[in-house]
């Protein structure tokens, strides 16, 4: 049974960073898709990075590049979401997921497995 944890997630003010963890357990960590979603309250959840299956490729969105930086460990099973020069817009609790079906996706429903989710709080 796959896992996903994440962890690393709080509260901080505006112009600070956090760095999310996401473990793996119970699969191979490579030969999926890993990303990171965020859902805001009243707001859909929305996609803002991911590393594709291959390994080789890193995606975000769009209004995130230059602050957010996604990358993995595979000898520790985790991925990350670095996240620097945060707004209260960032508030959100942010999903690690993961599909061994695609290369990589924007889309949440391509993506089978979740974690439960860690809350990320910025004060202005």
């Amino acid at each position: 049974q796959v896992q996903l944890v994440e962890s690393g997630g709080g509260l901080v003010q505006a112009g600070d960073s956090l760095r999310l963890s996401c473990t793996v357990s119970g699969r191979t960590f490579s030969a999926a898709a890993m990303a990171w979603f965020r859902q805001a309250p009243g707001k859909e959840r929305e996609f803002v990075a991911a590393i594709s299956r291959s390994g080789g490729g890193l995606y975000y969105k769009e209004s995130l590049k230059g602050r957010f930086t996604i990358s993995s460990d595979k000898d520790k099973n985790t991925v990350y979401l670095q996240m620097n020069s945060l707004k209260p817009e960032d508030t959100a609790v942010y999903y690690c997921a993961r599909s061994e079906r695609i290369m990589w996706s924007r889309s949440q429903y391509d993506y089978s497995y979740w974690g439960q989710g860690t809350q990320v709080t910025v004060s202005s």
